[in-house]
Parts: structure tokens; C-alpha cells; sequence
């Protein structure tokens, strides 16, 4: 019998969203985040992110994503015995998938040098996107999976980079688990926000990025994607967190959930502020940020907050270019390489 060794998070989930209050991340209103429109491609976090993006169709897209060919996706064969699989929803935004997803990849490279660290996206509408717009193919989690059984992978960590553990973490679980038999060891690392420490170690880390904005007139305020599933309960519990440390000046809200913008703008309202920073909490700057965050139409956070009267800054970049976010990333690999001994 081969020893398959699966590390889920599962009994560290039901710890942490007792403490949390409950909320699971990638079931969007008991959907997965990865569900997307024929007019969505998009969709963060990392994520599942629940940290989802939205994509225009090819006919649509009038903007520059930058240059695909910079990206390395990862999807080369010569594997050798052990493999690190990081597993991300994707984005089409081509810069910022080499600075976010692609950069927690180099930094696991680096943390690993003992395995070969590979590429799987589970939005196939974004690889479509991808594909069809810039001749180039990432594999999704399926083709990633048939590739290291092809090159005879003996040792398969697996790394998501989303934000929490939900309902498209658990897919991912289960579509790694048809193939366990073809490896002698899996193992699972945590997503972004699991534990209380990855909570606190988070907070620091977005503090200190702006901490230049700091200044006592500024609200600054973050936008995930949210999700009607149990997991959205991770952005309250970021507010909460935030609060209860003295940043009564940060603001975290959602595009799809609770806290709504609506919600935080009465919230930035009651305090007397002059300026309002936004930038977004979803490890990629995909079509959420760059429209439904800084967009120019009437409903997006930026012209909602002008419309108040708030000067408005917007800070577009995903957490994945943020070097503190990528090691939470690598400690939870290596804790989950840790188990197989």
C-alpha cells in the first residue's frame, strides 16, 4: 500500500471558524467562487481567492494587461521525484499574474529547492481567455495532475494561494484525491487565512504597506471579493482584528457580501476623514480592482466615494506582490513538507 498522507486543514478549519464565527470561502452564495459568467473570466485570491476577478470577453477588452510572455507558467515536464503544485484560480492580467501568482511561485522555488514547483489554474475560462488572446497555455489542476503522474512524480505537495479554506479549496481536495493512488505521498498546504497567527501576521502586513497613508485624515480601505458561503466571516474577522488593535481608520469591505460598500461607506462617513485610500484585499489586481475598485463607472468604489465628497487614491496592486503575504504562503508549505516525515 502506498502512504498517501493528506494534510486538508479540515479540523484546523472547524477550529478557526468556531473562533471566526463561521464562513467558508469559495461558495459564493453556496456557489463556488469559481463560478463565472460567459462575460466573467476573471475572478482574485487567491482567490478563490475569495478573492475572485472578473474578466471581459475577448470582443470587449479594450486595455492593456501587459506582456504574457514574462510570465513563466510553470507547466514544463522533467519534474523529477517531488513536486510543489501551487494551485491558484487564475487571472488573465498578465502583469499582475507575474507579480502575484508568479511571485509566490518563485518565492516557493526558492523556499524548495528539493522539488520542482509547478503551475495549475482552476478558472479554465481564464486559461481559455489566456490562450486564445496570447497563444499561451497554463495547465488547469486536471492537465497539471496528469503531468507529474506522466513524469512520475513520487512526492506531491500541493499549495493553494487562497485567501481562505472554502468550498474550491475542497474541490481541489477532491480532485487531487481521484489521483492518489498514483503518488506514494500528498500533502496539502493551509490557505492564506487560516489560523489566528495567519490573521495577525496578514494585518501587520497590510498596515505596514500603508502605512504611508497613515496620516489621520486617510480612510483606507480594502476590497475583497466576499461569498454568501460561511467563509466571508474571514473579512470580519479582519475588521474586527484591525479595530481591536487601534487601526480604527481601516476598512474592510466586499464586492460581492457583507461588509458591502455601502456598509463601509457609512462607516467611513462617521469618522471625519478627508481622503479615502482603496486598494484590494485579493491576491491578484485583476477585473475587480481595476473596474469595480478604480473603474470610472458610477457604481464603482471610486466614483462612489468622489461622489461623497472624498479625494481618492487607489492603489492598484494584489497581495501577492507583498513579500510578508508570499512567506505566509511558504511557512505553510513547509509546514505541510514537515508532516511527511
Amino acid at each position: 500500500m502506498k502512504k498517501i498522507n493528506f494534510i486538508l486543514c479540515l479540523a484546523i478549519a472547524g477550529t478557526f471558524f468556531t473562533a471566526c464565527g463561521d464562513k467558508n470561502e469559495s461558495s459564493e452564495s453556496s456557489v463556488s467562487e469559481s463560478s463565472v459568467t460567459a462575460t466573467q473570466a476573471e475572478t482574485e485570491e487567491e482567490t478563490t481567492e475569495e478573492s475572485v476577478e472578473t474578466e471581459e470577453p475577448d470582443n470587449e477588452e479594450n486595455y492593456d494587461t501587459g506582456d504574457a510572455s514574462l510570465d513563466n507558467v510553470r507547466n514544463q515536464d522533467e519534474i523529477g521525484d517531488n513536486e510543489l503544485l501551487v494551485v491558484s484560480f487564475g487571472t488573465s492580467f498578465n502583469d499582475s499574474r507575474r507579480l502575484t501568482i508568479g511571485a509566490i511561485e518563485d518565492a516557493l522555488d526558492k523556499a524548495f529547492p528539493d522539488y520542482s514547483v509547478r503551475r495549475g489554474f482552476t478558472a479554465n475560462i481564464i486559461i481559455d481567455h489566456v490562450q486564445r488572446r496570447d497563444g499561451i497555455l497554463i495547465d488547469d489542476v486536471k492537465a497539471s495532475l496528469d503531468r507529474a503522474v506522466e513524469n512520475e512524480v513520487k512526492t506531491l505537495v500541493v499549495q493553494p494561494t487562497h485567501l481562505m479554506n472554502g468550498l474550491e479549496y475542497n474541490d481541489i481536495v477532491d480532485e487531487v484525491a481521484q489521483y492518489s493512488d498514483a503518488f506514494e505521498k500528498v500533502v496539502f498546504g493551509e490557505p492564506l487565512l487560516t489560523s489566528d497567527e495567519d490573521f495577525k501576521r496578514v494585518e501587520q502586513a497590510i498596515v505596514d504597506w500603508t502605512a504611508e497613508y497613515d496620516d489621520g485624515k486617510t480612510a483606507i480601505c480594502f476590497m475583497g471579493h466576499g461569498t454568501e458561503a460561511e467563509s466571508n466571516e474571514i473579512y470580519q474577522k479582519m475588521q474586527d482584528l484591525l479595530t481591536a488593535d487601534g487601526y480604527e481608520n481601516y476598512f474592510i469591505g466586499t464586492v460581492e457580501a457583507e461588509p458591502s460598500l455601502d456598509t463601509i461607506l457609512e462607516m467611513v462617513k462617521a469618522g471625519e476623514y478627508e481622503k479615502v485610500v482603496l486598494e484590494p484585499l485579493m491576491v491578484v489586481c485583476g477585473d475587480h480592482a481595476n473596474n469595480d475598485m478604480a473603474g470610472g463607472e458610477a457604481d464603482s468604489w471610486k466614483s462612489v466615494f468622489e461622489s461623497a465628497g472624498y479625494e481618492v487614491e487607489c492603489i492598484l496592486r494584489g497581495l501577492g506582490e507583498n513579500p510578508d503575504i508570499r512567506q505566509i504562503y511558504v511557512d505553510h508549505a513547509q509546514t505541510a513538507i514537515d508532516s511527511l516525515n
